[in-house]
């Protein structure tokens, strides 16, 4: 019984991992499309604390950091007001 047990909590913490680093991998590609490393590296860790719930989508991610132009960073911000 305990080994069942073990072997689907594995099999769950690998699943999350997966899914984890697919969202990762999602983000990046997501805003390559539109922005260039200079605006991702301003933006990312932005997107990450105040938007991840909004990953990979990059139309809400846009719209999250717009509604939440008071908290970004200022190098974010900068981006928004070129």
């Amino acid at each position: 019984m305990k080994t069942r047990f073990w072997t689907k909590t594995r099999r769950g913490n690998l699943a999350l991992a997966l899914g984890l680093v697919l969202a990762l991998c999602a983000t990046g590609f997501a805003l390559a499309e539109l922005a260039t490393p200079e605006q991702r590296r301003a933006c990312t860790p932005d997107v990450y604390r105040l938007c991840a719930g909004e990953i990979p989508n990059v139309r809400a991610i846009t719209a999250c950091l717009r509604r939440q132009r008071a908290s970004l960073s200022d190098a974010c911000r900068a981006v928004f007001e070129q």
